[in-house]
């Protein structure tokens, strides 16, 4: 499968993979930012991207920025119709700022394949074991 990349800032680097067999690639921030304690941006990558029909782009955190400075990604559906330039979103959750600098290698995108499902609304759904139990309902032992 080929994905097509469109960089808007030249001064981005390659889109790449970082290693070979990794499942993501790195998103990098297209400027400089400040993130304060508690605060969320969208922050630009300076790129469009062209995924391919029956495909979705998922937007994960980097591992090392979240464990670290508690940054997280958020909203991370970029859909195959889309073409303008990919933002994601970041949400500070630690007590002290983060400095993003261009160029820098803020998430990560998966592309995977997905079905689209036909919605059918009906007057009952059918039981199950299960029924309405959720949250917490089969413990944590």
């Amino acid at each position: 499968m080929q994905v097509n990349i469109e960089k808007i800032n030249k001064n981005i680097d390659t889109i790449k993979y970082a290693k070979e067999g990794d499942a993501g690639f790195d998103l990098r921030a297209s400027n400089d930012e400040i993130l304060l304690p508690g605060e969320k941006k969208i922050i630009k990558t300076g790129i469009k991207i062209a995924i391919p029909k029956g495909y979705v782009g998922l937007i994960w955190d980097r591992s090392g920025i979240a464990a670290n400075h508690e940054v997280h990604a958020l909203a991370g559906v970029v859909d195959s119709g889309y073409r303008g330039e990919v933002g994601v979103v970041l949400k500070n959750l630690s007590k002290k700022e983060f400095n993003i600098e261009t160029n820098m290698r803020i998430a990560q995108m998966i592309i995977q394949p997905f079905l689209s499902a036909k919605i059918t609304e009906v007057d009952k759904l059918d039981e199950t074991s299960r029924n309405d139990s959720g949250f917490g309902s089969s413990g944590t032992k």
